[in-house]
C-alpha cells in the first residue's frame, strides 16, 4: 500500500531541508486519507521496484523466477498510467544463469518488459547482476545504453533549480576493494571503496539541490546485507547535509531507519512471492511536491510508513 515521507525546504534548497521522526505502521485510513487530499501535481514523480530477480528456471523455495515477468507488468503499466519522469531499479534484475549467454537472454526479455515503460530508466547494481555477467556486459545491455561507463554517477531530474539531485552508488566491491566481476565474490562481502566514497564527498558538495541516494546493499545496517563502510559513507550523507533519503533494496524485506537526519527506506522484493497470490509482488512510486513532501504509494507487499515532517537537526 503506502509510505509517506514528509520534507520541507525542497525548494529552498539544502540549507533548510528537514526531516522526520518515523511513527509506525499508521492506520490505513489516516494514511488513505493524506493520499486522497487534494494536492497539486507533484513535480516529479518516480517509479521504484528492486530485486526482480528475473531467470527462465523453476521456483526455489519463495522465489518464483519465471513469475517475475508477469510481476513487471503491472508495475510498467502503473508507471506510464501515472506518467512517471524516471524509473529506477535498485539492483538484481535478473538471476544468475549458467551461461554468459543465457543471463544476456534473461536480461533482453526482462529489458522488453521495461522497455515498454515511457519514462528514462535508471539501473543499480545488484550483487546478482554480476554473478555471471561483468559490470561492463550488464550496463551495455540494459537500459538506455547510458553515456555513463560507471555504475556509480549522478544526475539532475525536475524543471530548474526547483528538481532533484539523485546519486547512484555501486557497492559491488569486496572488502578488499576488489570489483566483483563473475562470482569472485560472496554476496556478504560489500563495499563502497574509497575512491567512491571521495567521488561522493566531490559530487555532493558540488550540488545545490536536495539529493536522493539510490543504492543495492544497505547503508543502514551492518551484518550480512551491509556495506563494510556503511558508516563513513553515512557520515559524507549527514555532512552534506543535502541528502533527503537513502533507496535500497538488497534484504528483500521493508523497512526504514533513520540515521543523523537521514531516512533509509528498504523496498521489498519484487522476486518474493507467487504472483497468482495476493501480494506476491511489490514496487512503488515517489511524489516529490513543490512543498516539500515526499510521497511514497506502495502496492502489494509494500507496507505503509509514515514519517511526520520533524526538524532535521533534532
Amino acid at each position: 500500500m503506502s509510505s509517506v515521507i514528509d520534507r520541507r525546504g525542497f525548494l529552498g534548497g539544502a540549507a533548510r531541508l528537514l526531516g522526520g521522526s518515523v511513527v509506525l505502521a499508521p492506520s490505513a485510513s489516516a494514511l488513505g486519507a493524506f493520499l486522497d487530499e487534494e494536492r497539486p501535481d507533484p513535480l516529479l514523480r518516480v517509479g521504484l521496484l528492486t530485486d526482480v530477480h528475473y531467470a527462465d528456471k523453476p521456483a526455489r523455495g519463495t522465489r518464483h523466477y519465471r513469475e517475475s515477468l508477469e510481476k513487471i507488468r503491472p508495475a510498467i503499466e502503473l508507471f506510464n498510467r501515472r506518467k512517471v519522469d524516471l524509473v529506477v531499479e535498485l539492483g538484481d534484475l535478473v538471476d544468475a544463469a549458467p551461461s554468459v549467454e543465457k543471463e544476456l537472454g534473461y536480461l533482453v526479455r526482462i529489458e522488453k518488459e521495461l522497455a515498454k515503460c515511457h519514462a528514462e530508466r535508471h539501473y543499480v547494481l545488484g550483487n546478482h547482476c554480476v554473478t555471471t555477467l561483468t559490470k561492463a556486459e550488464f550496463l551495455a545491455s540494459c537500459g538506455l545504453r547510458r553515456k555513463e561507463k560507471s555504475a556509480f554517477y549522478s544526475f539532475d531530474s525536475g524543471p530548474g533549480k526547483g528538481g532533484l539531485h539523485f546519486v547512484v552508488l555501486d557497492a559491488c566491491y569486496r572488502a578488499d576493494e576488489v570489483s566483483y566481476h563473475r562470482d569472485n565474490f560472496s554476496w556478504d562481502d560489500t563495499e563502497i571503496p574509497r575512491a567512491q566514497r571521495e567521488w561522493l564527498r566531490k559530487d555532493l558538495a558540488a550540488t545545490g539541490r536536495p539529493t536522493i541516494v539510490l543504492v543495492h546493499q544497505r547503508l543502514d545496517v551492518g551484518g550480512h546485507y551491509g556495506v563494510k563502510s556503511a558508516p563513513a559513507v553515512r557520515r559524507i550523507l549527514q555532512e552534506s547535509k543535502k541528502v533527503l533519503a537513502v533507496f535500497q533494496g538488497h534484504n528483500h524485506v521493508n523497512d526504514h531507519k533513520r540515521i543523523g537526519g537521514i531516512d533509509y527506506i528498504t523496498l521489498a522484493a519484487m522476486i518474493e512471492g507467487s504472483a497468482k497470490k495476493d501480494r506476491g509482488n511489490a514496487y512503488s512510486v515517489l511524489e516529490c511536491h513543490l512543498d516539500g513532501v515526499l510521497v511514497v504509494e506502495g502496492f502489494a507487499a509494500q507496507k505503509d510508513w509514515s514519517l511526520p515532517r520533524a526538524d532535521r537537526d533534532e
